[in-house]
């Protein structure tokens, strides 16, 4: 096949993505945990297994930044973000300034975007993750309990431990790598406004992408 058409059909498949997102209610039980996640309020605390082995609670890391990045490699907005550089870039750029950064996987066993801890170790290595930690939500408990809709989907927690952003990781709904330099990245923009003590301008947006894949 043509490579303009093949370019062309994934941008058709990732808007359809973005239209079936929209629609979706929200997943099972995410109306009840909700709540839990809310902005200027405290984040939920969890803890999650890392694919290196250990695990990690988001309470162990008060007195620092921390960013929350919703996963699936096999989508096609994750990988704009991944095959372009831009995902690793931002987290060498802000955990090169001791910021926490994790990467979450959602999905369900039998899903788009699952794998088990050995196979996302060699994709992370081949794609040059620069997150503090790639963690596994198999049952999407953490997912559910932070209303993650979509992959990318991003969240930032100040040092205090409250959520500060939560949304799109920029203004660009595309799956489209030439889109990047052009797009305001609200994740960058929250960090650094909050790291120089200013108000973050923008808190919250909506996220696109591909829907989590959730177990049914």
């Amino acid at each position: 096949m043509h490579r303009f058409a093949r370019h062309t059909i994934a941008i058709a498949f990732a808007a359809l993505c973005v239209a079936a997102l929209s629609m979706l209610p929200a997943p099972a039980g995410a109306q009840e945990s909700a709540a839990s996640a809310a902005l200027d309020k405290a984040a939920p605390d969890f803890s999650l297994a890392g694919i290196d082995g250990k695990t990690y609670k988001l309470s162990d890391f008060k007195g620092k930044y921390v960013v929350l990045e919703w996963n699936n490699f096999d989508c096609p907005f994750v990988k704009k973000h991944y095959g372009s550089g831009n995902m690793q870039g931002l987290q060498k750029q802000y955990t090169s300034k001791d910021v926490v950064w994790f990467t979450i996987c959602s999905s369900a066993e039998g899903k788009q975007g699952y794998y088990e801890s050995s196979a996302l170790a060699e994709m992370t290595k081949e794609r040059k993750l620069a997150a503090t930690a790639y963690l596994r939500d198999v049952d999407g408990k953490v997912g559910r309990m932070y209303g993650a809709k979509a992959t990318p989907h991003m969240f930032v927690v100040n040092p205090e431990g409250v959520l500060i952003y939560a949304g799109a990781i920029d203004d660009k709904a595309s799956p489209n790598p030439d889109d990047i330099k052009t797009s305001k990245n609200y994740v960058a923009a929250c960090l650094d406004a909050a790291m120089a003590g200013k108000a973050v301008e923008t808190k919250s947006t909506v996220a696109y992408g591909c829907a989590v894949k959730y177990a049914n």
